[in-house]
């Protein structure tokens, strides 16, 4: 009879022992999926991650449950990390939201401001009064309040969020490079989890 397995690419663990539904999706027939959701994989976690290969978890169901053939359709490698139970202050966490979002702000207004500066945004500003308006203007606001908004808006389209909603469903240029980086890091800390183990294997 065939189990079916699906790893996760991490997995969060509450406890030292590690069974395989903690870290993979499983389907069978009912009685016997419970039995292989109860197989255990790993004892004693400690606070360091750990990495399960696929060939770990399908040894552990063969050795628990044999007769049955087991059939991947998930991860190869998926990354055990012990949840920590110790919780920061409020204040802290708030504090730390408070001097990101200070060193963002003046970061991008400074950022705004400097390229404004370096491509004379005033003087075209100016131009573009004359050529519409025919007349000089040190402060043409009804080009620059416009122009305000515009970035503005702008910028809330970029990031895809207006007063903590997102607009569209679709994920913005930010959150797709977090997720390759998120990938990035996930790949570059297995390969080296495996390494330490192998390591530790082999002493």
């Amino acid at each position: 009879m065939e189990i079916y397995i699906k790893p996760k690419k991490k997995a969060h663990i509450t406890g030292s022992t590690v069974h395989l539904s903690d870290v993979a999706d499983v389907f069978a027939e009912e009685g016997l999926q419970k039995k292989a959701e109860a197989v255990k994989l790993l004892s004693g976690l400690g606070k360091e991650p750990q990495v399960i290969s696929v060939l770990d978890m399908v040894t552990a169901i063969v050795s628990a449950l044999p007769g049955h053939t087991v059939v991947n359709v998930g991860e190869k490698d998926t990354i055990v990390v012990t949840n920590q139970s110790t919780k920061k202050p409020k204040i802290w966490q708030w504090a730390k939201v408070a001097i990101v979002a200070v060193v963002l702000f003046t970061g991008s207004v400074t950022a705004i401001m400097t390229f404004h500066t370096d491509s004379q945004l005033s003087t075209v500003f100016q131009k573009y009064h004359k050529i519409f308006f025919g007349a000089e203007a040190e402060n043409p606001y009804i080009i620059s309040i416009p122009y305000s908004i515009g970035l503005a808006l702008g910028i809330m389209v970029f990031f895809n969020r207006f007063a903590g909603k997102k607009i569209t469903a679709e994920p913005t240029p930010i959150e797709v490079e977090l997720e390759t980086y998120e990938q990035d890091v996930e790949g570059a800390l297995i390969e080296r989890i495996s390494r330490q183990q192998q390591k530790g294997d082999k002493k």
